[in-house]
């Protein structure tokens, strides 16, 4: 269903049960507030006729102390026809409220009757076969007598003019509510324009023209959507264009893969070749077979490393509490034979949130390259602090150092600032990497302070005790 449908019927719903409510509210209270005047009318009328008959009582001639019933009577038929309501019904009660008079058509029952006392006036609606009728009731006294005079009043005619009502204004309602049908539907036509304009904008760009802009017509909130759009369109061109450089990127990491394995797989067939087809000396076939193994290790730690960021990339990480001082143990046992550096473990403690294995390759691949990138016998810091962000480790170094145009290259695969120092470590430009893709999985990032010739400080932070980062 098309939305200036929907909105059009949602729209003939509202009024439809404003103009229902609104209506019975209107035509009820114009039916309660003549009902309210009846009522009045009726007691009124009540009243008068307590008085009437009051004054006829004592208008008997005093030939008895008390007023007799048929002298009750008397009075009672000489009011219900002298008046000018030729349908005025009466009922008169003694003090047992027994019935002395009742007039033809009284038909209520004593309902009313027991609620009525000396210093009560009450009255009724009640509704008899088609006919509605005020009952009141008073109490008279009349020449030491208690009497109840009852009386009913036809109000049959407002309850019509209130079906009369409802019926006029449902007559009504639907008059407005099929010319509000037709007007509406121009105008939701006119308010969705927009978004049939947004809807041929997307089914442009999803054929593959991407430069396709909506044209805004409008400064409202669907004005603001078609901006929107149009900006979310810039990103997505933008997006696309980053995904096309991603691809070249891609190409491009394929194409330093295999650089990265045809000089040492040259060298290693070249070695080997020369060992299989002539006799060497002691001294050149050490030499040839040591080329031949330590191309063969720098293969197989690129191969391992490769293998690490694509296993990184696509498992899911469980994050505990780790002590930092069992991650700095733990590098202290790993690099406590290389002698030729001099170490310096520094650290607080406290607990990080992260996945023990994972960072444990993080520092362990930093302080690797501290090493690379070091004379023999330089010192390398290895400092732990915590800070508002959480625990951070820092690896620092006085090595060769990175120039700051570098920097933001470091973390690519197979990149490496000074090749021919990294190949005769055997580096392959891929510690780096692994570690940007482990701590983005922490939510961290590798944080580089260096300055060629004088060395390196690289750290990150990890949340401490759960917290974010």
């Amino acid at each position: 269903m098309k939305f200036s449908i929907k909105l059009l019927l949602c729209t003939m719903i509202v009024m439809a049960i404003a103009f229902g409510f609104s209506g019975f509210y209107f035509v009820n209270y114009v039916f309660e507030t003549a009902l309210d005047r009846e009522v009045g009318q009726a007691l009124d009328e009540n009243s008068i006729l307590r008085f009437a008959f009051e004054t006829a009582a004592l208008n008997v001639p005093a030939k008895y102390d008390v007023l007799q019933d048929h002298t009750i009577e008397q009075i009672a038929s000489n009011m219900e026809t002298g008046g000018h309501d030729s349908s005025r019904l009466l009922r008169l009660s003694d003090e047992e409220k027994n019935v002395l008079y009742i007039s033809s058509g009284f038909e209520a029952d004593n309902g009313l009757l027991d609620q009525t006392d000396e210093n009560t006036k009450t009255y009724r609606v009640i509704r008899q076969e088609d006919s509605y009728y005020i009952q009141t009731g008073i109490t008279v006294n009349a020449l030491d007598r208690i009497l109840y005079l009852e009386t009913l009043k036809d109000v049959s005619e407002v309850f019509r003019e209130r079906q009369l009502g409802f019926s006029v204004y449902r007559r009504v309602t639907i008059l407005m509510l099929v010319f509000g049908t037709v007007l509406m539907l121009v105008i939701s036509s006119w308010l969705t324009k927009p978004i049939r304009l947004l809807t041929r904008a997307t089914k442009r760009m999803a054929a593959g023209d991407y430069g396709y802009r909506a044209r805004q017509i409008s400064n409202d909130e669907l004005g603001q959507l078609t901006t929107d759009f149009n900006h979310m369109a810039n990103v997505l061109e933008e997006n696309i264009n980053k995904l096309e450089e991603e691809i070249q990127a891609r190409e491009d990491f394929v194409a330093a893969f295999a650089h990265e394995l045809k000089t040492p797989l040259t060298a290693i067939i070249g070695y080997a070749d020369m060992l299989r087809s002539r006799k060497l000396d002691e001294e050149k076939s050490f030499l040839s077979a040591n080329y031949i193994y330590t191309e063969g290790k720098r293969l197989e730690a690129m191969s391992l490393r490769l293998l690490d960021i694509i296993v990184t990339k696509k498992e899911e990480v469980q994050f505990q509490l780790v002590p930092a001082a069992s991650l700095f143990d733990y590098l202290k046992d790993m690099f406590v034979s290389h002698t030729e550096m001099e170490f310096h473990f520094q650290y607080e403690p406290g607990m990080v949130r992260a996945e023990a294995n994972l960072i444990k390759s993080v520092l362990v691949n930093l302080l690797d390259n501290a090493c690379k990138a070091s004379e023999p016998g330089s010192p390398i810091e290895v400092r732990g602090k915590l800070t508002e962000r959480g625990y951070r480790f820092e690896v620092k170094d006085v090595g060769v150092g990175i120039p700051r145009e570098e920097q933001k290259n470091i973390t690519k695969a197979f990149y490496m600032v000074d090749k021919s120092r990294s190949r005769s470590k055997n580096g392959a430009g891929l510690g780096l990497a692994l570690c940007a893709e482990i701590l983005l999985l922490h939510g961290s990032k590798l944080e580089i302070e260096s300055e060629p010739g004088k060395g390196s400080c690289i750290s990150f932070v990890l949340p401490d005790k759960g917290g974010a980062v």
